[in-house]
């Protein structure tokens, strides 16, 4: 059973910075993509970030280009997304999807495509 678990989420100040963590179990993380989403109150949940099995290809969403990065450590099981000069609008509950894939593509894996597990999410908060 493939179990997915978020963790650093926590409540911050504008300008500051955040590192979340995503471990995954059950499986063998290698062989899989991973994306972060995010969903804020009243609002559809949003893809924000996606990186490949081995970590050569990272996509970002504009609203997150430049200061958001994804990297991963397959040695871990882990998946991160250092947050930086953080906004309010940043604010959301922030998930770790497992895709049934190794690769990115950006048809793909914003979308419910590939889904193959999701983490139960942690909490981002940002004050001006």
């Amino acid at each position: 059973q493939v179990q997915v678990m978020e963790s650093g989420g926590d409540l911050v100040q504008a300008g500051e910075s955040l590192r979340l963590s995503c471990t995954a179990s059950g499986l063998y993380f290698d062989d899989y993509a991973m994306a972060w989403f995010r969903q804020a109150p009243g609002k559809q949940r949003e893809g924000i970030s996606c990186i490949n099995w081995n970590g050569d290809t990272r996509l970002y969403t504009d609203s997150v280009q430049g200061r958001f990065t994804v990297s991963r450590d397959n040695a871990k099981n882990t998946v991160f997304l250092q947050m930086n000069s953080l906004k309010p609008d940043d604010t959301a509950m922030y998930y770790c999807k497992v895709l049934e894939v190794g690769f990115c593509e950006w048809d793909s894996w914003p979308t419910d495509k590939y889904n193959k597990a999701w983490g139960q999410g942690t909490q981002v908060t940002v004050s001006s």
